[in-house]
């Protein structure tokens, strides 16, 4: 199928009503946040599309566990390997002194005393994992047109994710990525903390059209591995669009390629790529205006026309097919969610069979060890 003359569209196309035959959504937003779904498809939205308590059902998670495959770094008590090499400082059940074998400096008095033997108190080696979650915000993640927006499905995978990887000690931590900034929320431990960063993530303020900033995906993933150098497990959830980058050959690297490379010769990743059905099935409604919220790209499409609609649907497709090849390349766990499907079910999906291939995908590079 030949590929269109005009580039794909780097952000939503806008000023159109959600085409007749919606398909249901996974989570239906309650009244108060219609209106942000609303706009979302005829505007900018401006307050979440998606309540706190819908975010991840925890009954659905709780059977589910994470695999976790690559050599992590930790101080708290938990189920991973410690950053510290030997034995940890939490004392562990007592045993008989072998001569030669354990150190004095470790006999237990008050056991030896009881007993009337040397005994020696072993320790617990201090493990933890540490999960840091990388959140794009930028404007392109503003749209959606089954009633959630992007940006909020990509919070629910964050608190999703967050969910699943809860254990004793482990710290889950965010960074929001702006046009212009990055804002970093502490990574702390147990379920209020989780809660406290999905609150604080559903409750930053829309980044409106075109705002203008330094900062790309490729630089957020840079900053991600320059700051938080404890290994542990990333997540970088975006659409992984770029403005301006028209390349739909999947052998051209994108620009955060090589980042997201680097991120993972340390850590586990995770990519996140959130899609919205009608980038990639484009509806007949006649004639469109196709804009980039994060540039200055504009042009009306006669939709009505089949063939229009096929080219765009096919340059859609190559477009995404080159995001999964580069993050394949880059040695990372990939997940595609959609705004119409149930993501808590994709994301279940993804994890039972993640079992299977996460130690062959995350196979760290030669010389580095696990």
């Amino acid at each position: 199928m030949s590929v269109p003359s005009l580039p794909p569209p780097a952000g939503p196309p806008a000023g159109f009503p959600p085409p007749a035959g919606t398909p249901p959504q996974a989570f239906p937003p309650p009244a108060a946040s219609a209106p942000a779904a609303l706009s979302s498809v005829v505007g900018e939205p401006t307050v979440p599309t998606i309540p706190l308590n819908k975010l991840a059902p925890e009954a659905a998670l709780r059977r589910l566990e994470l695999a976790i495959v690559r050599r992590l770094e930790g101080f708290l008590q938990g189920d991973h390997l410690g950053l510290l090499p030997g034995p940890g400082s939490e004392s562990n059940d007592a045993r008989p002194y072998r001569a030669g074998e354990d150190d004095v400096r470790r006999i237990d008095w008050a056991v030896t005393a009881r007993t009337t033997e040397a005994h020696v108190r072993d320790t617990v080696a201090d493990r933890e994992l540490e999960v840091w979650a990388l959140l794009d915000v930028t404007p392109s993640m503003n749209w959606g047109t089954e009633g959630v927006t992007k940006r909020d499905l990509g919070i629910a995978a964050v608190a999703t994710i967050g969910f699943l990887s809860q254990k004793m000690g482990d710290r889950f931590g965010g960074l929001v990525m702006r046009p212009d900034e990055m804002r970093r929320l502490p990574a702390r431990s147990g379920r209020s903390a989780l809660y406290g960063l999905l609150r604080r993530m559903l409750t930053e303020p829309i980044v409106p059209d075109h705002e203008t900033g330094s900062l790309s995906l490729a630089a957020g993933i840079e900053e991600l591995a320059r700051t938080q150098r404890r290994r542990g497990l990333r997540v970088v959830v975006s659409d992984f669009l770029t403005p301006g980058d028209h390349e739909l050959d999947p052998n051209v690297e994108p620009e955060w390629e090589r980042a997201m490379r680097r991120l993972s010769v340390r850590n586990q990743v995770l990519a996140v790529e959130v899609v919205d059905r009608r980038e990639i099935e484009f509806p007949d409604v006649g004639d469109m205006l196709i804009r980039d919220p994060e540039t200055d790209f504009e042009r009306y499409v006669n939709t009505a026309d089949e063939a229009t609609r096929q080219r765009m649907d096919a340059a859609a497709a190559a477009q995404r097919e080159r995001i999964r090849i580069a993050l394949r390349r880059a040695g990372v766990g990939h997940i595609q969610l959609r705004t119409d499907r149930d993501w808590v079910q994709d994301i279940a999906r993804f994890v039972l069979a993640y079992r299977r291939v996460a130690s062959m995908l995350h196979a760290p590079p030669q010389g580095v060890s696990r």
